[in-house]
């Protein structure tokens, strides 16, 4: 189950490249790669460490509701393979 209430970012090892049907994401440390055919899962992506959560980066990024569960699907994956990881608080 992916926690869409907590936050959310980019592994600081992965590079995310735009491509014409969406985005590549490669991370350098596990060396698994990952393709985003999708505008609105690449700007939820792209926006989760400017959001307090990935719901809130969904619902920026137009998501709604309905469409929720796949993007939380997606997301999960993503978690998965580490390309995407809960961001620690900030230490101030």
């Amino acid at each position: 189950m992916f926690d869409l209430d907590r936050a959310w970012t980019l592994h600081r090892q992965v590079s995310m490249r735009p491509e014409p049907f969406g985005a590549m994401l490669y991370h350098f440390g596990n060396r698994k790669l990952s393709f985003l055919k999708n505008q609105t899962v690449v700007t939820v992506v792209r926006t989760l460490a400017d959001h307090p959560s990935a719901r809130s980066a969904c619902a920026a990024a137009g998501v709604g509701d309905a469409k929720l569960p796949t993007y939380a699907k997606a997301l999960a994956a993503l978690a998965r393979t580490d390309m995407i990881r809960p961001r620690e608080p900030e230490v101030r």
